[in-house]
């Protein structure tokens, strides 16, 4: 069934958080039908933010990125992990404490709005570490975190996205990066500030003015993930990183309330799903054949997707799909779930 039928979707919420890339757009290019999609949202008066892991850059300049692209955004709409990080080291330090900076100059800069010392060295005795990613992070400056950490600095990761997008496919992202020092240190960061934790989440539900939520992301394992850490609603989009395959074979924590393949379904009551569905609604059943799940009926290609996460996630570990008929054939090759059989 369709996420209320009859119902478009934002009329349940007053608040849109918007992750950036993979949903708004994807790497420098507006994703196709994102810019109409908020300009409808300001249309109605609904408040948006947007909440992103990059620490490489500050909250005016993503605002700056995004309105270039077609999309007008303040400063204050939006949520980046290097200023959540700033904010949290700012209330746990004294007035002008020294900071190690791993990454880049947006990092530094957030830390010094906040009345914070970024520093470089371990020798000048700094208070804690903050690793984020920035391209030109190296040896030379894992190396000074790594001491830095041992003589007793506090270490916060502003996120630990194992990779990042690029028009060469994906490439190491600030996870990455952090593992090295997990490595090096054989221990954790003592706090990650970014996705899936809830701190960016619970800030921009607050700038709702008591009204409900919606997170709007295309990764299970930071957007989704992170949104039900906050107790918040959530919407998969088809857009970027995560697939059908993936949703299909997600853990209770990475299941979204929601899925729609682009930002049309906050307004088109056909075009997103609410899920799980029921494994025999909308023209479609899903039967499970000695282990097999068989998809047979004909109708909405999301309502057979609800259907499938009804069956799929009602199992201990995904199993194979079968379609049964032309139409449910069609339906898992346009998600590109593989078909067994």
């Amino acid at each position: 069934m369709s996420a209320d039928a009859g119902k478009r979707l934002i009329d349940g919420y007053t608040l849109v958080v918007f992750d950036l890339d993979g949903v708004i757009y994807l790497i420098d290019r507006p994703i196709p039908g994102a810019v109409d999609a908020v300009a409808r949202l300001h249309a109605e008066g609904r408040a948006v933010a947007y909440a992103t892991n990059n620490a490489s850059r500050r909250s005016s300049d993503v605002a700056d990125l995004l309105t270039g692209m077609g999309v007008p955004a303040r400063p204050e709409e939006v949520l980046t992990s290097a200023a959540a990080s700033a904010e949290l080291l700012r209330e746990r330090l004294p007035a002008g404490a020294p900071v190690l900076v791993v990454g880049a100059e947006a990092l530094r800069a957030e830390l010094r709005a906040v009345g914070l010392t970024p520093v470089s060295r371990a020798d000048e005795k700094p208070a804690a570490v903050v690793q984020g990613y920035g391209p030109q992070v190296g040896w030379a400056e894992l190396a000074e975190a790594s001491v830095a950490v041992r003589a007793g600095a506090m270490w916060v990761a502003t996120n630990t996205d194992r990779t990042l997008p690029s028009a060469r496919g994906p490439l190491p992202g600030n996870g990455s990066l952090v593992a090295v020092l997990r490595t090096a240190l054989e221990r954790d960061p003592d706090l990650v500030v970014g996705k899936p934790e809830s701190a960016l989440f619970e800030t921009a539900a607050r700038r709702g003015d008591g009204g409900r939520a919606l997170v709007v992301g295309d990764r299970l394992d930071t957007d989704i993930e992170g949104a039900r850490r906050a107790g918040l609603d959530s919407l998969l989009v088809l857009t970027g990183v995560s697939g059908v395959p993936e949703l299909l074979a997600a853990e209770p924590r990475r299941r979204p309330t929601y899925v729609a393949r682009d930002l049309a379904g906050l307004f088109d009551p056909a075009a997103a799903v609410q899920v799980p569905g029921s494994t025999d609604a909308g023209g479609w059943s899903v039967t499970d054949r000695d282990g097999t799940l068989e998809l047979a009926g004909a109708g909405r290609d999301l309502d057979a997707l609800a259907a499938l996460c009804a069956a799929a996630w009602s199992a201990p570990e995904l199993p194979a799909i079968r379609p049964v008929g032309p139409d449910a054939a069609a339906a898992l090759e346009s998600f590109g779930v593989a078909a067994d059989g």
